[in-house]
């Protein structure tokens, strides 16, 4: 697969305020960061706060732009002005609080509000949103205000309007964290197969590592800087430097540990149930 994002020395800093020495100074929240993403990869990015995450998401979708380095999209810079809406029809994101992507006074208007800013026309435009409506399954809710949406509703609208926008690569910076455990199985369960059915590009940035284990690839980042990189078993399974940089594991993964350390053995560290029967 080809890479469709390819980062590059990424440095990001912003102003900050030094309440002891009463002066301005300036925070790295990102340290010279290199990655690639290829094409219908499905890349997770963990990290506890202030560990650059939701920077890195922004910088992704052109929203800020990199002090040092370069963030590139099928070979176009974010930082080239004429480049910034093909780089945006290319990448869309989907934001924490789904009430920050609402604008509109119905739910299929707010579906095709991105849709009309790429200056689609009907009868696409109307295809488009129904499409999307349907995948995520709000089709019954389309002249719903979006007030009248529970919080896993609404950011089920956000993922519909990223769809329904085609882009080829979603970025999703925590969607899950306001929304309750139903609320977040149902976003990680249309992510996948956004990914599997649809060969979307997901970068997924969360703190549910649960959320992160059917990823191709993940990122941990840790003081602006790349941590660990690999895939679920790769990553979760070195528990130990995870609890060094004060992450958790998935669940099961950490029932394994503590069964290891009383002497069972498994050839790779479970990151599901059915993994850990299969191996005991």
């Amino acid at each position: 697969m080809k890479n469709l994002i390819e980062i590059k020395n990424l440095s990001y800093s912003y102003d900050d305020f030094d309440d002891e020495k009463n002066e301005k100074s300036i925070t790295k929240a990102l340290d010279c960061i290199n990655l690639d993403i290829k094409e219908n990869e499905f890349v997770a990015i963990l990290g506890h706060n202030g560990s650059g995450k939701s920077t890195l998401a922004k910088l992704l979708n052109a929203q800020i732009l990199p002090t040092q380095g370069d963030i590139y999209y099928l070979g176009m810079n974010t930082k080239d002005e004429d480049k910034i809406w093909k780089i945006r029809e290319l990448s869309s994101m989907v934001f924490q609080n789904p009430d920050n992507q609402m604008v509109a006074t119905t739910v299929e208007e707010d579906v095709a509000f991105g849709v009309e800013n790429l200056q689609i026309q009907n009868p696409e435009l109307r295809q488009r949103v129904d499409k999307a409506l349907e995948l995520v399954s709000m089709q019954d809710y389309k002249k719903k205000s979006p007030d009248q949406l529970s919080g896993g509703q609404k950011q089920r609208v956000s993922i519909a309007g990223v769809i329904a926008m085609m882009s080829r690569c979603i970025v999703l910076d925590e969607p899950t964290a306001m929304l309750d455990p139903n609320g977040r199985k149902d976003v990680v369960n249309i992510v996948n197969n956004l990914h599997k059915r649809y060969n979307k590009t997901i970068v997924y940035i969360t703190h549910y590592m649960e959320e992160a284990v059917n990823a191709d690839k993940i990122v941990v980042l840790n003081k602006g800087k790349i941590a660990m990189i690999g895939d679920a078993h790769e990553v979760f399974g070195n528990v130990e430097k995870m609890k060094q940089l004060g992450l958790d594991v998935p669940q099961v993964t950490e029932l394994a540990y503590n069964l290891k350390k009383r002497g069972i053995n498994f050839d790779k560290m479970p990151l599901t149930i059915k993994e850990l029967l299969e191996q005991i």
